[in-house]
């Protein structure tokens, strides 16, 4: 393992890239990670996570992208990485912020995909540049909320993103830069993972659901929807989940999913690198779910999209449910199936709203976003970081 203490604020600025949350996002930072070392020589990029597997995950990657290696570390203490709580697979957010506050304080600059890392303010880390990449471009309202005042820097991936958060007051133009998509560099640059293998080829749904309890499909009708693919041979499935939706176990171990593990025409994977590192979703062709950001992975190329309001909201006019105009939306799932491919047949009604809706979600350019995130960086840091190579 490659380590590394921050030099605090000498003549190189240091820069943290922190991961203490999912898995999954990782890939929307460490390519902003990777530009700022490759072209800011200048500037000391360090990597602290919370667990190992985060730890291997990402020298995986770095190895795999042949770049230079990134000074990374485990934060301590060790007993506190070893907690778990409520089936939780990373340690306490909020405790492992509070035993590294200080540790973390000591950096020009933090750089998180997640919003609890605002607690450090509330933990006396006041000179510290806060720097927050997002990790998706979805429609939900949940990641629109107060924290994102305490960073001193809020990437958006369009100018979605962005104008929803300056007209609800969550960024100025001062505090917010528009980037683009680093995880698509990154995915771009990576093999990938290898696909499900089913009995014969047919046409391939993907059922993302989310975590939420009320928003999210899986409470209500997920056990059924399985079941209807499972008795129907038109299509093959992908059930790849929202990694926090059944975060830590395996599928022989929820009881609902129990008669579809290894299922001919059912793959499962409720976390793997496969769910989190779009192979999925490039590999789908039909998209089933709900309130997912992953849909708008998914249009990266446009393709036929089928919603399920399983809370009944009123969605309609409600930028939260922005995404539902890409494809019907379904009140119940009576006849799953068939609604299927009643969207692969009517997905010529949708091609126009789904590359507007991306094109509104992601700021793509000639300049890689990992490059323009990092460079949104470093003009907020001291005028001496500003060199690159």
């Amino acid at each position: 393992m490659i380590t590394a203490q921050p030099k605090g604020r000498g003549d190189r600025p240091s820069v943290c890239f922190l991961y203490i949350a999912q898995t999954h996002q990782i890939l929307h930072s460490l390519p902003i990670a990777i530009a700022l070392a490759e072209g800011w020589p200048d500037i000391d990029v360090h990597i602290a996570t919370t667990t190992q597997e985060h730890l291997d995950y990402v020298r995986e990657l770095l190895e795999t992208l042949k770049v230079p290696p990134i000074p990374s570390r485990l934060l301590p203490p060790k007993w506190l990485r070893d907690l778990r709580l409520k089936g939780s697979a990373t340690p306490p957010k909020a405790l492992m912020l509070a035993a590294n506050a200080r540790r973390l304080g000591r950096y020009d600059a933090v750089v998180t995909p997640e919003r609890t890392t605002a607690l450090l303010r509330k933990l006396g880390v006041r000179d510290t540049m806060l720097v927050y990449t997002q990790h998706g471009a979805g429609d939900r309202g949940g990641p629109f909320e107060p924290r994102l005042k305490q960073f001193d820097l809020v990437m958006a991936a369009g100018p979605k993103q962005r104008d929803r958060m300056l007209a609800e007051g969550w960024v100025t133009p001062r505090t917010c830069a528009m980037i683009g998509y680093p995880k698509f560099d990154i995915i771009d640059a990576l093999p990938p993972s290898p696909l499900p293998a089913f009995d014969r080829a047919r046409p391939v749904v993907l059922y993302n659901p989310h975590f939420h309890p009320v928003l999210g499909s899986w409470p209500r009708w997920g056990r059924r929807i399985l079941e209807q693919f499972a008795a129907d041979e038109r299509y093959n499935l992908i059930f790849a989940p929202h990694i926090r939706l059944f975060e830590g176990a395996a599928p022989g171990t929820i009881e609902a999913l129990a008669p579809f593990v290894d299922h001919p025409r059912i793959h499962l994977d409720l976390g793997g690198p496969a769910a989190i590192d779009m192979t999925y979703t490039r590999a789908a062709d039909i998209y089933l779910g709900d309130v997912s950001s992953q849909v708008y992975e998914f249009l990266r190329t446009p393709k036929p999209c089928l919603f399920l309001n399983a809370s009944g909201a009123a969605w309609r006019g409600d930028e939260s449910f922005h995404h539902w105009r890409y494809g019907p939306v379904l009140d119940g799932v009576d006849g799953l199936v068939d609604a299927v491919a009643s969207a692969q047949s009517g997905h010529p009604d949708y091609v126009e709203a789904q590359a507007q809706g991306f094109a509104e979600s992601f700021d793509l350019r000639e300049t890689p976003s990992s490059v323009r995130a990092a460079q949104a960086i470093v003009e907020r840091l001291s005028p001496r970081s500003r060199r690159r190579r």
